[in-house]
């Protein structure tokens, strides 16, 4: 009897871990393959969609709030308009396919605290300026863990990279200051025929009146495989440290490499612009 407790008590257990709800939240634009799924009718005009998605074993619940987005605010105007879908969910891998009826939509895992939203072709999708299609916890665990590994960088003369993201980009914004948003526009030159990499170009809050920040950068492989751009100061200490997921999504490092985790408004994303 007291074996046949112990085992009840280890499946009771295991049960609990695999049913275990992940949350995650973000805002993102609203590409024609998300209507899709949705069920937006692709002539609306949308600025962004706001997202709570819930993960257990096979299954997904989410809700959005999307339309046009109210000036000066967070929100939207008239309150935008709200879906709420639920339906079964696979793993394959690294990537989750959601079940809408007939209609799919993959995204893949970066690692346990992020998410990304895929086309139809199951490429990353890019965002734009105001937001990107990055997918956060909202119980972080600070993983080190990176399931993307992409090719090997081919620089191109130049590259440019925008976005906006929250403020706790380490060594940007001083303490105490009162911040609710970074925005980024980087460039990134290089020796197309040596595929080495020169010099950047920082716009964006933090650099407004200076007009941009310059310096050097360089492509980092980290032990795993992964490639990061570091962009060093003037005294050639390390700036930023961007992971490149692909060549048109770079994601903000923190503390040891790992990935910073954003929130319902903004991910740590920046988006290929040309």
């Amino acid at each position: 009897m007291r074996y046949v407790s112990v085992f009840l008590i280890i499946f009771l257990l295991a049960s609990c871990v695999s049913g275990k709800e992940r949350v995650f939240t973000a805002s993102t634009p609203a590409n024609p393959v998300v209507k899709t799924f949705l069920g937006i009718p692709l002539a609306d005009s949308v600025d962004f969609i706001r997202w709570k998605i819930v993960l257990q074993d096979k299954h997904y619940s989410l809700q959005c709030n999307y339309g046009i987005g109210k000036p000066n605010t967070n929100g939207f105007i008239n309150g935008g308009m709200k879906i709420e879908l639920s339906g079964g969910l696979e793993k394959v891998k690294d990537h989750y396919v959601l079940h809408n009826g007939s209609k799919t939509l993959t995204i893949a895992e970066l690692n346990t605290d992020l998410l990304h939203l895929l086309d139809e072709n199951k490429k990353l999708l890019v965002g734009n300026g105001g937001w990107s299609y990055t997918i956060n916890s909202i119980m972080p665990s600070g993983t080190g863990q990176i399931n993307m590994m992409p090719p090997a960088t081919v620089l191109k003369d130049s590259m440019a990279f925008e976005g906006r993201t929250p403020c706790e980009v380490p060594g940007i914004i001083s303490p105490g200051t009162e911040c609710y948003k970074i925005k980024w526009y980087i460039i990134l030159y290089g020796n197309a025929v040596m595929n080495e990499p020169t010099t950047y170009k920082v716009y964006g809050t933090n650099w407004r009146k200076q007009g941009n920040l310059t310096g050097n950068w360089k492509v980092i492989t980290g032990g795993d495989g992964h490639i990061m751009y570091q962009l060093n100061d003037d005294a050639g200490k390390p700036f930023i440290t961007l992971l490149k997921t692909d060549d048109n999504i770079l994601v903000f490092t923190g503390e040891h490499g790992k990935l910073l985790v954003g929130d319902e408004d903004f991910s740590y994303t920046l988006n290929r612009r040309w």
